[in-house]
């Protein structure tokens, strides 16, 4: 009979036994090693970062207000209404829209295509053979690259009026009047504030709310943290989004700005960490020109514009000690690690791939006995070819038991075998090969029947996944998944083994 006591260890071996592993879908996974016992100050993004939007509805709402600017401003026929509107799973991050041509497209980490459409009319083997001549860049004109969720709806709008388009006035030499059009439409949306007033009369909505935010913050602010909001949005939207997101979530802050130390709105990233702009507190009405300049910070003030540099000055925060956390490659990750900051990476869509990703567990086992099966093959093709090339040798190794016959016969006997183990070898290659794309396409068609995974282009990286490999020491589905891990606790990036380590 139990005496009720238990030593440290055996108590602790139960407490683990009535809890779950961390679920797939909220961990935090390490590209670069990262300690938080090192990290003194943090930094988060508001948008699609401390804010997680609906992003169906978002999408509906964005295409609604740009299909009543194309008509109102760009003069497009009323039918358009009809024919453009949100269709889920078609556009994700990291596609490229060739404003030349109409298409959409995915591609790999070394620029090329794996996947594309010409409206919504997927593209054949000639067409996407048209990119191998050229390398695919994004410095230029034709090419945009879609690497935000706010930018998505302007990957659908496109294919949509590219295929309404053709379909009523025929092909174009050029798609760029159609690109630009849409670019200035869901911006004008943007800026004449029509999009942020639905959000804002209607934020349950378009944003969910979650006690975990609050309880990821208050831990980091508990362990001696300093967090400060680094956001593009204008003060108004974001005392309005950050009221509705922590407002009344925990009694020890009154306000949701005493979860941070600093606020820093309308920070025009990526020039927030390249460009001398000033420091500008922030009118309590939020008008322009009721700004003023900053004087000695606080923290329950909203801040507008500044610098990267002015803020490590006046906060003497050292910045590989500051950690930015954020939804945008270029405008949080990519800049704020040129400026040494350490980067965290929010991917909002990560959290229902990881889901399916559990879902197929028994699809990738056989796509990793077929890739085993393949290199085995290859293998076996390579030293048969080594074998004809140094016959000679081989043949003398041979036992003298063994190697019974003529010289001459036995190396005419040898090359016919030779040569009938490569056919079959190509043979057997060929087949385990066909399998295994189609393998690949079904587990891709399974998770998005468009495009595949967002971070995957078949057995590659796709040039979203690649930035965020690149770019991004953490990456995760959400902040509040902070919770799950100690504010001290050391991220180790797992050892990635090239492909003559693997054996």
């Amino acid at each position: 009979m139990s005496d009720g006591s238990h030593s440290g260890s055996s108590l602790l071996e139960l407490l683990r036994e009535t809890g779950d592993d961390i679920a797939r879908n909220r961990r935090i996974f390490c590209n670069r090693d990262l300690d938080l016992s090192e990290i003194d100050a943090i930094g988060f993004d508001m948008d699609y970062t401390l804010a997680a939007y609906a992003q169906e509805a978002l999408e509906d709402l964005s295409i609604e207000l740009t299909v009543d600017r194309l008509i109102s401003e760009r003069g497009y026929p009323e039918a358009i209404r009809e024919r453009v509107h949100t269709m889920p799973g078609f556009a994700i991050r990291g596609l490229v829209m060739d404003t030349e041509l109409g298409n959409v497209l995915k591609l790999d980490s070394y620029r090329n295509v794996s996947r594309g459409y010409h409206g919504f009319r997927e593209l054949s083997e000639l067409e996407e053979s048209t990119y191998r001549s050229e390398a695919i860049r994004f410095n230029g004109e034709r090419y945009a690259l879609a690497d935000t969720l706010f930018a998505l709806p302007e990957v659908t709008m496109y294919a949509a009026l590219v295929a309404f388009l053709e379909e009523t006035e025929g092909e174009r030499e050029s798609w760029r009047q159609v690109y630009d059009d849409v670019r200035f439409s869901i911006d004008l949306a943007h800026r004449d504030g029509s999009l942020k007033a639905r959000i804002m009369a209607d934020t349950p909505h378009y944003v969910t709310r979650s006690e975990g935010l609050a309880r990821a913050l208050h831990r980091l602010r508990s362990s001696g943290k300093q967090l400060f909001v680094l956001t593009n949005s204008w003060p108004r939207y974001t005392d309005h989004l950050m009221g509705y997101l922590l407002d009344d979530m925990r009694p020890e802050y009154p306000s949701w700005r005493n979860y941070f130390d600093i606020i820093i709105a309308a920070a025009q990233k990526p020039d927030f960490f390249t460009e001398p702009g000033a420091l500008l507190r922030s009118g309590d009405d939020y008008e322009p020109g009721a700004e003023a300049a900053a004087g000695p910070l606080e923290g329950d003030t909203i801040y507008m514009h500044g610098n990267s540099r002015d803020l490590i000055e006046r906060t003497g925060w050292t910045p590989s000690r500051t950690l930015y956390v954020g939804d945008h490659i270029y405008g949080d990750i990519l800049r704020s690690r040129k400026s040494a900051w350490r980067t965290m990476m929010i991917v909002q869509e990560m959290e229902s791939e990881l889901e399916h990703a559990d879902e197929t567990l028994e699809q990738l086992t056989s796509i990793r006995e077929l890739e085993v099966a393949v290199e085995r093959v290859t293998f076996e093709l390579a030293y048969d070819e080594w074998l004809s090339n140094n016959l000679d040798a081989a043949l003398d190794a041979i036992p003298r038991a063994a190697a019974r016959g003529d010289r001459d016969e036995l190396e005419r006997i040898a090359r016919s075998e030779l040569k009938r183990a490569r056919e079959d070898g190509r043979r057997r290659r060929r087949d385990l090969l066909e399998r295994l794309l189609k393998a690949e396409r079904a587990l891709d068609d399974d998770r998005n029947p468009y495009w595949g995974p967002i971070f995957k282009a078949y057995n590659a990286n796709s040039v979203f996944g690649e930035q965020v490999e690149d770019f991004a020491c953490l990456y995760t589905s959400s902040v509040s998944n902070l919770v799950y891990y100690s504010p001290m606790h050391t991220f180790r990036a797992p050892r990635r083994p090239m492909s003559h380590e693997r054996g």
